[in-house]
């Protein structure tokens, strides 16, 4: 029989090694057991209510505009999500890296919204209001559209998926924390 003491230690190091454990999980598992940690959290992290301070002093009125209307045609995506894709993939269209205006980056992706080409032509129709025609991955509104409805694709309609959505986005759970925690701070 172990004494009151032992019990004690043993319980101590049980509670630690299962905090470190799920501290860890969450930091470096694949995929599922990141994003899994992430979507039960993704409700409060995502606010979709006015424009903050944040969001106004960082993203063009036109852009918060076009993010607020392209999330409207996937009911459950809040508009932030797609503001916060913008400002982490081209400063909302104002980056002067290749890519964003013409050309492509290093990784081929294009436009504000940084799409691989083949990706865009997936999600480019049907053609917004005031979006070219035919659609350009480099015209935001066609861009921003086209990533709603990509995110939308991938279960962005519900909360408890949004972090999968954006992960499918961009391949990386440290832009999938980055883009939750800026859509977080942009909205009241």
């Amino acid at each position: 029989m172990r004494s009151p003491l032992g019990l004690l230690v043993v319980a101590a190091v049980l509670v630690a090694s299962a905090v470190l454990c799920l501290t860890l999980g969450v930091a470096v598992l694949g995929t599922s057991g990141f994003l899994g940690g992430l979507g039960v959290l993704s409700p409060v992290l995502l606010p979709s209510g006015p424009p903050s301070a944040q969001a106004t002093g960082r993203v063009p009125a036109r852009m918060l505009a076009l993010y607020r209307s392209a999330a409207t045609s996937c009911p459950g995506l809040p508009w932030t999500v797609l503001a916060a894709i913008g400002t982490v993939e081209s400063s909302n269209g104002t980056s002067e890296l290749p890519g964003v205006r013409s050309g492509a980056n290093y990784a081929g992706a294009e436009g504000p919204m940084q799409f691989e080409p083949s990706t865009f032509a997936e999600y480019d129709r049907p053609v917004p209001p005031g979006g070219a025609d035919p659609p350009s991955p480099y015209d935001p509104v066609d861009a921003v559209y086209a990533a709603a409805r990509l995110l939308c694709a991938n279960g962005a309609a519900n909360a408890a998926n949004i972090p999968g959505a954006v992960f499918a986005y961009n391949h990386s759970a440290s832009y999938v924390t980055q883009v939750l925690s800026l859509a977080q701070s942009f909205a009241e």
